[in-house]
């Protein structure tokens, strides 16, 4: 694996041999334990009166048992798990199940050494008569490896199971919360790599369609004024294409905003946010309550969620207004972004999908709920350490 990453390797064969024969010692363990706790405490836990404080015992012991099965995974299949406190209920389940586990993986183990026994007494038995019939040395041959292969299925099935079992009570082990870990972030690192060609596109679109005619009509413009007869019609086309000029001025920025707005590095997020606001159609109102300095990749994140979700109010809700509440608590940032549109914000949508992408890049969530009728509410969380 890549920067520096070390994936926990997986415990050699034989020493999770070694792991399930001690598994089935353990099993014996716990059906002891249930035996004499049972006998010992079986009418306390009948008594309404003393119930509690005897369940309570018989899963103080079960929890030490239990430790004892966390050391054994951890030991023979280096199973390492973080801390997870289960309640008294998940332990006794827990116990009772790798009780019965241990117990029938203890009995394929029997059949699979009686078998191997079996097996070298029939090996001896042919080298000593080697006149058998080769039917019979065919038919044991074929019996035999048929039991073989369905008793070692079955260590594996049980094998599998205790490791099940063990993720149920002790929570998922770290071997597998960084395999889950790579997974999210070879998803989040190519949904980030489609969300940026996706804006690139969006940003080519709007140079050729938006900036591009315009100043085409502007040098038309210009080409006019200089062919103009008089000096009224020079003027007027003149003063036109100084509208056009500024109109171009003032599209070209939109688009050069929509990369990125240079005012996040010299004002901040909350000029920069008020930036949104002042160039918005229709009505923002803005609470800006962050006490700490932000990252900066956390600034451009909350930036581009609220410019979204206000562009896309203006342009498509049919919005009066716009609330836009910016909340840090120094852990993480929270953005919620609620109009009073008719609703129905698809959240699959091309501008959704990359606010999405670019807010899971940095480990955090976005939710949208825009139901019929409205109103839509797109909440974002950053964790800012």
């Amino acid at each position: 694996m890549s920067d520096g990453v070390k994936e926990p390797v997986a415990a050699p064969f034989l020493l999770r041999v070694a792991g399930v024969l001690i598994g089935c010692l353990t099993a014996l363990l716990g059906l002891g334990y249930f035996v004499l706790a049972g006998a010992a405490l079986g009418a306390f836990l009948l008594w309404p009166r003393t119930r509690r404080r005897a369940h309570a015992l018989l899963a103080s012991g079960a929890r030490r048992l239990t430790g004892v099965e966390r050391w054994r995974r951890s030991v023979f299949f280096h199973d390492a798990f973080p801390e997870h406190r289960a309640s008294d209920q998940q332990i006794l389940r827990y116990l009772a199940a790798r009780t019965y586990s241990g117990l029938l993986c203890a009995v394929v183990v029997g059949l699979v050494d009686f078998g191997a026994v079996l097996a070298g007494i029939f090996a001896v038995s042919l080298t000593r008569s080697p006149s058998m019939a080769w039917v019979d040395v065919l038919s044991q041959v074929v019996l035999g490896g048929t039991l073989l292969f369905l008793a070692v299925q079955g260590l594996r099935a049980l094998t599998d199971q205790d490791a099940r079992l063990a993720r149920e009570c002790f929570g998922p082990s770290e071997r597998e919360l960084l395999r889950r870990r790579i997974d999210e972030l070879a998803t989040s690192r190519a949904a980030v790599v489609q969300a940026v060609d996706v804006e690139r596109r969006r940003v080519e679109r709007d140079l050729h369609d938006g900036v591009q005619q315009r100043l085409v009509a502007l040098a038309m413009l210009l080409g006019r004024a200089r062919r103009g007869r008089t000096p009224e019609r020079a003027d007027a086309l003149l003063e036109q294409a100084h509208k056009e000029a500024q109109e171009v001025l003032t599209e070209l920025r939109e688009v050069a905003w929509r990369v990125y707005p240079t005012a996040l590095d010299s004002l901040g997020l909350r000029e920069a946010l008020g930036g949104v606001s002042e160039r918005s159609a229709i009505p923002v109102r803005m609470e800006y309550d962050v006490p700490e300095p932000l990252p900066a990749a956390v600034e451009t994140a909350a930036y581009f969620v609220v410019s979204e979700a206000v562009t896309n109010a203006a342009k498509h809700s049919s919005a009066d207004e716009v609330h836009v509440r910016v909340h840090g608590s120094g852990t993480a940032l929270t953005v919620v972004v609620r109009d009073t549109g008719a609703g129905g914000a698809d959240p699959a949508g091309s501008g959704l999908t990359g606010l999405h992408s670019r807010v899971a890049a940095l480990d955090g969530t976005l939710r949208v709920d825009s139901p019929l009728g409205g109103p839509t509410t797109i909440t974002a969380e950053l964790p800012c350490a």
